[in-house]
């Protein structure tokens, strides 16, 4: 990698790499001038890296201008003043190390209201930022509509074995329906506003630290999926990761409960920040968000499953059908505890 770090002009002192995320590979860099982050862009996963650069460039610009002081993960230029490098059919960016750490899974409540709220301050310090200037980085990513035809598809062409096992769980997610029709209902609304939106809120992509035994979220991380979208994309992803303290490979149904304690200081993280920007008739749809999510992902988990694994992969046999079961299990276990 020494042709990365001489076009930043690096003195490189010591390299680790970082096994936390899952699509981009990336490195911890210490230098006589400081330390960085150095990922290689999974382009397979994104297409455009050049759209992502785009991006976190014009994102990073306006917050120069209007938010000096919100702590943002910049992109580093290398001596030639570029921010994305293309080297041997990779591509390769850099940010300056900000001194904190991520979590894996939450341990408390507090953690949510606190990454809740990063996230709901990330939208809102953008409010003024115009939409327009952001580019598509994952075409349809939380399109229910599509994700329900994808369903459909699999169902008519899928692998017919896995079809007559998995009939109960497609009744299911049959009968939900209605969900795609109010999400129909909500993105052709009025009121219902696109914004600067992250797309990816689990736990690991905000950075805390701890000082005097007070832990507090510091930044948002983890920019490429951010793009034009609805508030329900980043309030669903923390309900479907936040709520239940056990992950969607958990194979036993009865460990999936909802933490409702978990669910409230969400709410009350993201809604500080975004109480005055959200429509009356968003607000109504602030559960929705939860559904929305969780029923999407048991969708693509099925629908995936009965395509033979053609996108998500499989580690063992039927690996996706149980992801889906959990999804369906979750959102059965939210539906009873948070609507009802």
């Amino acid at each position: 990698m020494e042709s990365i770090f001489n076009q930043y002009g690096w003195s490189v002192l010591s390299v680790q790499q970082l096994h936390q995320g899952l699509i981009n590979s990336t490195y911890s860099i210490s230098t006589s001038n400081g330390d960085y982050i150095l990922q290689s862009v999974n382009h397979h996963i994104f297409k455009d890296p050049m759209a992502i650069d785009a991006n976190i460039n014009a994102i990073g610009n306006f917050l120069d201008k209007k938010a000096p002081d919100y702590q943002f993960t910049h992109l580093v230029p290398t001596q030639i003043g570029n921010t994305l490098v293309e080297w041997e059919g990779q591509y390769f960016r850099a940010f300056k190390k900000i001194n904190g750490y991520s979590l894996t899974v939450l341990d408390n409540p507090t953690q949510a209201k606190e990454a809740a709220s990063q996230f709901g301050k990330f939208t809102q310090i953008l409010s003024q930022f115009d939409i327009r200037n952001l580019k598509i980085t994952l075409p349809d990513f939380h399109n229910l509509s599509l994700r329900y035809h994808q369903f459909n598809e699999a169902l008519n062409n899928g692998n017919q074995s896995r079809l007559n096992t998995s009939k109960e769980a497609i009744s299911f997610l049959q009968s939900q329906k209605k969900l795609v029709n109010t999400f129909d209902n909500f993105i052709h609304h009025a009121d219902a506003i696109q914004r600067v939106t992250h797309h990816d809120t689990k736990i690991s992509n905000v950075l805390f630290n701890s000082e005097n035994g007070v832990e507090k979220a510091i930044c948002v991380i983890d920019l490429d999926t951010v793009m034009p979208g609805y508030f329900i994309s980043d309030v669903g992803d923390m309900c479907r990761t936040y709520l239940c303290k056990v992950s969607e490979e958990e194979v036993d149904l009865n460990l999936i409960q909802i933490e409702k304690e978990r669910w409230d200081f969400l709410k009350q993280g993201y809604l500080a920040q975004m109480q005055n920007s959200l429509s009356n008739f968003e607000k109504d749809h602030f559960v929705f968000a939860g559904q929305f999510m969780i029923y999407m992902q048991a969708l693509r988990f099925i629908t995936d499953h009965l395509n033979n694994d053609s996108y998500y992969g499989a580690k063992y046999e039927g690996q996706n059908f149980v992801r889906a079961l959990n999804q369906i299990e979750l959102l059965k276990r939210f539906n009873e505890s948070i609507i009802n």
